[in-house]
């Protein structure tokens, strides 16, 4: 019997799949839903928090076409960035990341971070790497450092490592939606398994995201 019932569940989870795409996404095959929802305060609008990190090739790949969705959104949705650690090699690209969003530099620098790094093959693997990389970009040295080295940063720097763990991130390019569900480019593809480069795995997962951000907003109705 329980044979049976194992091989019963297997079916149903292989019909699941077959029958997924990224226009008519399932749970569990396109997107996921958390255990535990995570608290947002993005009032009736939908919050959706990108888990990224500047040296990411995904992630930069990415980043023209989630920049773009998010315009397209407009007053529907709430957009966060979160960059995720990874060992001490990474440590001074996510404080550039929470430099630049307390300095409110964002907006001018973050596509020239991935540029730099991922064109001009700049490392930014270190302290004084991120400090000259500014500089170059004419943000005056000392008022960065000072931001950098800050008790402030220090503070974003463990929120989005709570973050990481809240969401149990282990991958990144990762979207999560109104604090409850998650996808991801690869996650967008798993049932279809149609994507046949990574400019399609993107559009995919933008396609699940349109569903899920219009799912949340049902529900907040």
């Amino acid at each position: 019997m329980l044979k049976k019932l194992f091989l019963a569940l297997a079916l149903c989870g292989a019909a699941l799949a077959a029958s997924a795409s990224p226009a008519d996404p399932k749970n569990g095959v396109e997107y996921l839903t958390l255990a535990t929802p995570q608290p947002v305060a993005a009032g009736k609008k939908i919050e959706v928090t990108e888990f990224f990190a500047y040296y990411c090739p995904h992630c930069n790949v990415l980043e023209p076409d989630i920049s773009a969705w998010v315009k397209k959104q407009g007053e529907n949705i709430v957009f966060k960035r979160v960059h995720v650690q990874r060992g001490d090699a990474v440590a001074p690209q996510q404080r550039l990341f929470y430099t630049l969003e307390a300095m409110g530099l964002l907006d001018q620098l973050h596509a020239k971070v991935f540029h730099a790094m991922h064109a001009e093959r700049e490392r930014l693997g270190s302290d004084e790497a991120v400090f000259d990389f500014v500089a170059k970009q004419g943000v005056e040295r000392a008022k960065f450092i000072d931001t950098y080295r800050s008790f402030g940063v220090a503070g974003r720097v463990r929120r989005a490592n709570a973050l990481m763990e809240a969401y149990q991130v282990d991958s990144w390019p990762l979207i999560a939606i109104d604090g409850r569900f998650i996808t991801s480019p690869s996650l967008a593809d798993a049932g279809a398994k149609a994507a046949r480069t990574e400019g399609q795995l993107d559009a995919q997962a933008l396609t699940v995201m349109d569903f899920l951000v219009a799912k949340a907003k049902a529900d907040k109705k």
